[in-house]
């Protein structure tokens, strides 16, 4: 998540800031190469280059093979793993069978968290000692505390049990670190939110400054957070996303709106439109390739990652998509559910129509269902061909948190009950042409497969409403056990970090 600057910045960034790949990668990721730590945060031009390294973790939602879109879909009951024949041995099958180990678990979403962490730590305690103005070193703060929050949110809700570190450790501590209990982390996020809104501005110029979190961001991400404590903090999530929303189908105090066509959702050239609240950027500046240090750091790998694998049209008449690796097949649940809903063909790609049709060729791949993501799959239009392999360069950027979300978050808070909660669940229905039905709790989480399917977060929001363990019970789901990932086996050898129940 970078705005134009802090995309241009990473590749010299790069020289300052490396990423390994260690045991205590979660723990220490120190700065290399010119300027060590040190001597380093001395002025703005540097203070800025630290935030630049915060926020850039925060593209595992959907940057890299192992990114929270496409894993959290494969372990729902909207998508499979997919992919490749011969790829069965890999992790994302293993999480959509619920058959993950602590072995196959993939160490990206440990380390790269902590990574942001690290950061963040740092970058908090050299901050008071800048040299610069204090209005934007406040607003530096703010923004590190707010990235703070948001990787360990991915990691508590991800974990649970995960260490809480708030300052950069000793060597002596990276090995005997030991984790906290879920409240006190649940305790951190909300802190570092509530003390970060005051700083953060209303909103942000665009051309400059875009992805980049702002008060009402930091209010939503707050809000999310409430709805997830398992203290019942959802007064207090109702309140923060209340603010966020505003008037149900109206223009929010942010300038938050929904778009009138929810197709516009997936234009590539339609970034940080009004629906927009966090959203997480990629583009092609960083002309990424195989041979870089962790490939797909600026393009969105989704789009190669779900688009049909060897698709030919031989009909004008069907969708340009690129070929892809077929991962995320659409499972016939979700198809089923959406087929008679204005946001079908927006969400899903029905290439077996298609192909029944003789418009188009395709190659099954695991788990074929026919169905594909439409929101994410590529476009040849989309295409990029100025340098590095073109796969790892897609532009297309994700919400981390939309609008809708936060309006069926909030009913949701509100005990699915009540005008306000009705009047939030009509508006996302609305915006589709789809008429009033009665405000509940069920009606509200069907409104979220529907409205949010493809984007990560199902599996979230069965785990958090307790249904996982009905809905996923044909997936191997075992309750008790599966509301939690394992902790990568590397964590927890030669450390005080003990694995998860179960695994």
């Amino acid at each position: 998540m970078k705005t134009k600057n802090i995309t241009n910045l990473f590749i010299a960034l790069a020289i300052i800031m490396t990423t390994v790949s260690c045991t205590k990668d979660f723990l220490e990721v120190p700065p290399k190469g010119l300027d060590l730590e040190t001597n380093y945060y001395k002025n703005q031009q540097q203070a800025y280059a630290g935030l630049v390294a915060a926020y850039d973790p925060i593209a595992i939602n959907s940057g890299g093979f192992d990114n929270m879109v496409t894993f959290m879909n494969a372990g729902s009951d909207d998508a499979f793993g997919g992919g490749g024949l011969t790829e069965t041995n890999n992790a994302i099958h293993f999480f959509a069978s619920h058959t993950v180990t602590p072995v196959s678990m993939p160490g990206t979403f440990w380390t790269r968290n902590y990574q942001g962490i690290f950061r963040a730590n740092t970058l908090l305690l050299k901050l008071p000692g800048v040299d610069m103005d204090a209005t934007l070193k406040a607003r530096y703060t703010a923004e590190t505390k707010a990235l703070r929050a948001y990787y360990y949110f991915n990691l508590v809700r991800m974990f649970k049990n995960i260490p809480l570190i708030t300052v950069p450790l000793n060597p002596s501590e990276y090995y005997t670190i030991t984790q906290a209990d879920p409240s006190a982390v649940y305790d951190q996020i909300q802190k570092d939110l509530k003390e970060a809104k005051a700083d953060l501005p209303n909103t942000l110029n665009l051309a400059t400054e875009a992805g980049r979190f702002t008060k009402g961001s930091a209010q939503a991400l707050l809000g999310k957070v409430y709805l997830y404590d398992s203290r019942d903090k959802k007064a207090l999530a109702a309140a923060e996303l209340a603010e966020v929303n505003g008037t149900p189908g109206g223009t929010s105090q942010y300038g938050y709106k929904l778009l009138s066509n929810y197709s516009d959702l997936w234009i590539v050239s339609n970034k940080f439109n009004s629906e927009s609240i966090l959203e997480i950027t990629h583009s092609s500046a960083g002309k990424s390739s195989w041979g870089g240090a962790s490939f797909g750091t600026e393009g969105n790998i989704v789009n190669i990652m779900v688009g049909p694998r060897s698709y030919v049209r031989s009909d004008a008449s069907a969708p340009d998509v690129a070929t892809g690796w077929s991962f995320n097949p659409i499972t016939q649940g979700l198809y089923d559910v959406l087929k008679t809903d204005p946001r079908f063909a927006a969400t899903i790609l029905d290439v077996k129509a298609l192909k029944d049709a003789g418009k188009v060729t395709y190659t099954p791949g695991l788990n074929d269902t026919g169905y594909f993501l439409n929101k994410f799959s590529p476009r040849n239009s989309d295409v990029f061909s100025g340098g590095g392999n073109f796969e790892l360069n897609y532009a297309q950027d994700t919400y981390a948190i939309r609008l809708a979300d936060t309006y069926l978050m909030e009913a949701e808070a509100l005990g699915g009950n009540g005008a306000r909660a009705q009047a939030l669940l009509d508006a996302v229905r609305a915006r589709v042409g789809l008429a009033s039905t009665p405000v509940s709790l069920n009606a509200i989480t069907q409104e979220r497969r529907l409205e949010l399917a493809g984007e990560g977060h199902r599996w979230f929001d069965l785990v958090r409403t307790g249904k996982a363990a009905t809905v996923l019970a044909s997936r191997g789901f075992i309750a008790g056990k599966n509301e939690v990932l394992p902790i990568p086996l590397a964590e927890t050898q030669n450390t005080a970090i003990i694995q998860n129940p179960g695994y």
